[in-house]
């Protein structure tokens, strides 16, 4: 098997115990909260869910709806913020071809294997 194969299969597997909550409580429209991260639920007045923002450290790290993923750095590039990011993004986007990465100090968004320099408010969609 390719090197590059098995590092991309690493990727989408390996994730930590907090981030699959995290994602499961996401998946499942559920309030839920441990240590440092924390998800919200918004619904609208018939009670339809509008939005699912996530926080890390009380920051808003990432808003997610049924067919869109916005991403912020809540104030801090550090590599849990990043993480937390790239599991959402491997959950809810294309795993293969979208993510998040730091190179030489700099961050940097891969949507549809495109490099763009991270903003935050970045909509992957």
């Amino acid at each position: 098997m390719p090197c590059h194969t098995v590092c991309i299969q690493m990727r989408q597997t390996h994730m930590r115990k907090i981030e699959r909550q995290m994602c499961d409580a996401i998946a499942n429209e559920q309030d839920w909260c441990k240590d440092n991260t924390e998800v919200i639920n918004f619904y609208n007045d018939d009670k339809q869910l509008v939005v699912t923002s996530v926080y890390l450290h009380g920051n808003l790290i990432s808003e997610v709806t049924n067919n869109a993923v916005t991403i912020f750095d809540g104030g801090w590039r550090t590599n849990t913020t990043k993480s937390r990011l790239n599991a959402i993004i491997n959950r809810f986007c294309d795993a293969f071809t979208d993510g998040v990465y730091q190179h030489k100090g700099e961050w940097f968004i891969t949507d549809d294997k495109y490099v763009k320099q991270f903003v935050n408010g970045y909509t992957f969609a």
